[in-house]
């Protein structure tokens, strides 16, 4: 039987991906890096920590689970390195790209730079979904990375010699609708594509050129393009997550106004899109806004608004109670049938990430699967209130 997002809590309620890492396993990374520990003894601790969050998310409650990304260097790396610090770089690929975001604590994030195509992937997000899938008794999503992410790797302005951009993009979008697909077919209930850069898009920072060439009307063509790819009963089990980013639990766009881009966002032809919304300091717009452009007809699909309700960076854990108003307040603006809540943003897309606010990984690890709890009975709470 498929998985139905309702039947569970009423309001549909799932994670956008990542979990913090052990500091065991964060230490494995550099180890493997410095060449002190040999991959086989990496990928013991990525299985390891892999089993203890399929568990411990289990027993939140949560009806539809992910793995928590610990196989992964990053949220948008994965493909293309084994590591954060560039360990096994995909073939045309070299270090020193762009930064992909400057976050307001001052420390930035660096993309590696195309040198030569062809592009393609080193690995897809089905082949880490493969090794975790057999240790889960509930159904599992993936989140994979937006092609406007990766387009990033394509210099700004200087073209790469004998690969054009339009060759690069068109490589791009069909290992975007591979990653997808194969997902699916590894067991995968649901797929969202991280889409973080696109709030960045409109931010025109003069240390990171990329976010004031206007790249946002190309970036949501970009991910349209693998989109059109898929069928409208395909889509309706594919989102698009936007947030201000999450690193180090520090932002690296929660300054830009979101109606810079929840007035285009809309227009990605996906069945869902997980929202930040819980660390926005003034909701009832964002919640306007959202009910303005959520498409109750987007090539076929009914689009669902999954808000964020918890924040991963802050320690504090919301309670159910809280959550619950979140949402019912959000009804107000949103038509309920259409409604559904998650976490701001993964709780550690980097895989290599110390939490400072909460004083170690491992707290914050701890912290996350509270916070999960709390937000699968406020979920199970608003729709009580609501008549779902």
């Amino acid at each position: 039987m498929a998985y139905d997002p309702r039947t569970a809590t009423g309001v549909p309620t799932e994670p956008v991906g990542s979990l913090p890492r052990p500091a065991k396993l964060q230490e494995a990374y550099a180890k493997y890096d410095a060449g002190e520990i040999n991959k086989d003894d990496l990928e013991k601790l990525q299985d390891a920590s892999v089993k203890d969050s399929i568990e411990r998310f289990e027993a939140t409650g949560s009806p539809i689970i992910s793995d928590g990304e610990q196989r992964w260097s990053s949220f948008a790396t994965y493909p293309i390195a084994d590591t954060l610090a560039g360990t096994g770089l995909a073939p045309g690929l070299a270090p020193g790209g762009q930064f992909f975001a400057i976050f307001a604590d001052g420390h930035g994030r660096q993309l590696p730079k195309l040198e030569h195509g062809p592009f393609r992937y080193n690995q897809h997000a089905a082949d880490t979904l493969r090794k975790s899938i057999p240790y889960a008794s509930r159904p599992m999503k993936q989140a994979v990375i937006a092609p406007s992410m990766l387009a990033l790797l394509y210099p700004l302005k200087d073209p790469v010699e004998g690969y054009s951009r339009e060759e690069f993009e068109a490589a791009l979008v069909d290992e975007c609708e591979k990653d997808i697909r194969e997902a699916f077919a590894a067991g995968a209930e649901r797929v969202s594509v991280d889409f973080t850069e696109g709030r960045l898009a409109t931010r025109e920072d003069p240390r990171n050129p990329w976010t004031g060439a206007g790249l946002l009307p190309h970036f949501i063509e970009l991910n349209n393009r693998v989109m059109a790819r898929f069928s409208a009963e395909e889509r309706r089990t594919i989102g698009i997550h936007t947030c201000p980013g999450g690193d180090r639990d520090s932002v690296h766009s929660a300054d830009v106004p979101y109606n810079n881009l929840l007035g285009t966002m809309f227009d990605i032809n996906a069945g869902y899109f997980l929202i930040q919304l819980a660390s926005e300091r003034e909701k009832d717009p964002v919640y306007a806004t959202i009910g303005k452009n959520l498409r109750s007809d987007a090539d076929g699909v009914a689009q669902m608004a999954y808000i964020g309700v918890t924040n991963p960076q802050n320690p504090r854990v919301e309670s159910p109670q809280e959550i619950a108003d979140q949402l019912i307040r959000a009804a107000n603006f949103i038509p309920r049938e259409q409604l559904g809540s998650t976490d701001d943003c993964g709780f550690s897309p980097f895989s290599i990430d110390e939490k400072p606010n909460h004083g170690s990984p491992d707290y914050a690890r701890d912290v996350a699967f509270q916070k999960i709890t709390s937000r699968v009975e406020g979920a199970r709470l608003a729709a009580e209130k609501l008549g779902l």
